[in-house]
């Protein structure tokens, strides 16, 4: 192994998802595991096997369609979760099981085990895992926060047990640089064994130092890296794989280390991300951000027409942002459209092309010009619409003015069969909202509702996202439009079809069609 390679090890589908919001379908796992592996990334971990029979199957699936990269299986530390975990990720032409268990003394005290009583655990557990795969990943969590020489026992306890790498979880982005650069150093020098393996650094965004703490640790000798793209993840999310690969990128000069990435893919698979997570990536978000390349002060424009890098760092063609600004409109043909589709990062089938057409000329028609940023929503809602159709509106017409009550006259197509319904409400949405619930029998609590305008003017398209919260169980929808009221009522149902097929999926096998709709006539 060359000492300046640092293997990327992607947990969008795993510690990404666990974003409060965040559950993708099966479907979309597999879709963005394909993308992963195109890209380069080296180690996937593709969920929890033992945490949900759609888990299991989602891991198994990955796992077989693997082509590159190494398919992980996360798992606590007990035979029945590596063994499930085992079960999962052996399809994959190179499977690798990750086990592990907190170590700190806040988490010691979860299990009630004692040093040694963990110590011995973790030998158990490692060993077990290492009799089924050759390739082990082992995790003390809460790293950071664990007495260093318990640290330092522990990891050479797993090192012995076969670990092939030692992941050191920084769980609470607690950690600062400097620290985290400390840390691994310490443990190279006191863990016997410690050069025969791979460190790797896990580090969460708490303290918006995730990115920093990742680099820190490969300056000091980490070879591996766990991020998520667009810094998905837990609280304030995971390091951003875009932003650690394109550091190292751009600043090779200080950090002479290199990836396997091919970084041209990082926006396809970043709009991919946004897209099926319902979580929007922020305007100012470093490399993938709307901003990440724009200039509005004079000074900056004057500067970026005489020479490019007076104000960029890189190039937008490294991130996979087409330099074209070709402009569609209402009379522009398929293969225009296609070509601009390829540019975003969209190669679509010539059925999915049809249906997109069709949109696509719906928006001309509204819009004098259609830009990347309309083109964008317009195949996220394409993505959306097909997915989830169980509920789909047929019409809406809303009254809205100074006089109240605004009122809303739906039809709703529910099964293939349309519903009409009115209702009134305080202002336009809400009166699209309660229109929708008199059809719709849920007990959902609406936990968020944005919108965001896509680009300038008054025919701009509106972005609307919704979360959900029903029962324990959280969905999000997202749409776009001309006409923000129907974006919105368009995202509602979104997130009520996510509902729906939840229910769907947990429901007793007698029970499968037993969705509730209210009477409509």
């Amino acid at each position: 192994m060359a000492q300046d390679k640092v293997f990327i090890f992607d947990t969008t589908l795993r510690d990404g998802e666990q974003s409060p919001g965040a559950t993708m379908t099966h479907t979309e796992k597999l879709e963005i595991a394909s993308m992963l592996d195109e890209m380069g990334v080296d180690i996937i971990e593709a969920g929890f096997p033992i945490a949900s029979e759609g888990d299991f199957e989602a891991v198994s699936a990955i796992a077989k369609a693997s082509r590159n990269s190494v398919i992980c299986g996360l798992s606590r530390a007990n035979f029945r979760d590596i063994d499930r975990a085992w079960e999962a990720v052996k399809h994959a032409a190179r499977p690798r099981i990750h086990t592990f268990i907190g170590t700190s003394p806040l988490h010691r005290a979860i299990p009630n085990l004692d040093m040694d009583q963990m110590a011995e655990r973790i030998h158990d557990t490692v060993t077990h895992a290492r009799n089924l795969c050759g390739d082990v990943q082992w995790s003390p969590m809460d790293a950071t926060r664990t007495e260093h020489d318990y640290l330092c026992r522990v990891i050479e306890i797993a090192i012995k047990a076969g670990a092939t790498t030692i992941n050191i979880p920084d769980t609470v982005g607690y950690t600062a640089p400097r620290e985290s650069a400390d840390l691994i150093r310490m443990l190279l020098e006191r863990v016997p064994g410690a050069d025969e393996i791979i460190f790797a650094t896990h580090c969460h965004n708490d303290l918006g130092m995730a990115t920093a703490n990742s680099l820190a640790a490969v300056e000091a000798g980490a070879r591996q890296i766990e991020c998520t793209i667009n810094g998905l993840g837990e609280r304030a999310g995971n390091t951003a794989l875009e932003e650690v690969v394109m550091a190292m990128k751009v600043r090779n000069d200080i950090m002479p280390y290199t990836t396997g990435i091919d970084s041209t893919k990082l926006t396809a698979i970043s709009r991919k991300v946004a897209t099926v997570s319902g979580f929007a990536v922020q305007f100012n978000k470093a490399i993938v951000g709307k901003n990440a390349f724009a200039h509005e002060s004079g000074i900056h424009q004057d500067g970026m027409l005489k020479n490019a890098e007076t104000f960029e760092i890189m190039r937008p063609t490294d991130v996979g942002l087409s330099e074209t600004s070709l402009v569609l409109g209402k009379h522009s043909g398929r293969a225009a459209l296609r070509s601009k589709l390829k540019d975003l990062g969209f190669d679509v089938a010539d059925n999915q092309l049809a249906d997109v057409f069709v949109r696509f000329k719906t928006l001309a028609d509204r819009k004098k010009e259609v830009y990347d940023e309309d083109l964008l929503a317009l195949m996220q809602d394409v993505d959306t619409t097909a997915a989830y159709d169980k509920l789909v509106i047929r019409r809406l017409r809303v009254v809205c003015g100074t006089d109240g009550p605004q009122e809303a006259q739906l039809t709703l197509s529910i099964d293939g069969t349309d519903h009409m319904a009115e209702a009134t409400g305080d202002g336009p949405v809400d009166a699209a909202f309660n229109a929708i619930n008199s059809l719709v029998e849920h007990k959902a609590r609406l936990a968020l509702y944005q919108v965001h305008a896509i680009t300038e003017g008054t025919d701009a398209q509106a972005t609307v996202s919704v979360r959900l919260e029903e029962d324990g169980k959280i969905a999000t929808g997202q749409a776009a439009d001309t006409d923000t009221v129907v974006a919105s009522a368009r995202a509602y149902v979104n997130a009520l079809n996510r509902l729906i097929l939840r229910r769907e999926k947990n429901a007793p096998d007698h029970d499968k069609k037993a969705v509730n709709y209210r009477d409509a006539s």
